[in-house]
């Protein structure tokens, strides 16, 4: 039974990344087709729809391309990377936090220093450079406070392979290279 449970969450989670992915991708060809007026990146973070897609975090290097909502609560989760409430929001300047779980996120164990993650929204696509990664406490908080650059924080639990809730959390701190 319990087997079946872990099975049904993976195949939810997939279904769900493949479903979004495509809308997301749709949307993105009719915004190229219609060329519409520039969305207000000022839009009020109150607009945002709780677990609604934002966009596709991707690091080519690692084969990683996963769907971000918006929060972080089990729902989120479990289904895609979430969008840190009260951190940057993907198209505006400051420190975006993204977190996920270690099944998500489980290539960033072979992340590197200027390895490139891009972050397509219907916005814009960002680019980041990754400079560091560390191991902290689930209460060390101070990664998530804002910046002066633009920077992107993805954090996750560590050690990647542990079963159970995972005493650390796994950080990878990158900074903005470009917008299109």
């Amino acid at each position: 039974m319990a087997l079946g449970y872990c099975a049904a969450v993976f195949l939810e989670a997939k279904l769900y990344q493949i479903r979004e992915s495509k809308n997301f991708a749709s949307q993105l060809r009719r915004k190229k087709a219609d060329k519409p007026a520039q969305v207000n990146s000022a839009a009020p973070v109150a607009a945002l729809e709780k677990h609604g897609v934002l966009g596709r975090l991707a690091i080519p290097r690692l084969g990683l391309s996963v769907m971000v909502v918006e929060g972080v609560d089990d729902v989120d989760l479990k289904r895609a990377a979430g969008h840190i409430p009260g951190t940057a929001l993907l198209w505006d300047a400051g420190n975006v936090g993204i977190a996920g779980h270690r099944d998500t996120f489980r290539p960033l164990r072979a992340i590197r220093r200027n390895d490139t993650i891009t972050v397509s929204t219907l916005r814009g696509t960002y680019r980041y450079r990754v400079v560091s990664t560390s191991v902290v406490s689930p209460q060390d908080i101070q990664v998530l406070y804002p910046t002066e650059g633009d920077s992107l924080t993805l954090v996750t639990c560590f050690p990647f392979e542990y079963v159970g809730s995972a005493p650390k959390r796994f950080i990878v701190r990158a900074e903005r290279t470009s917008g299109m």
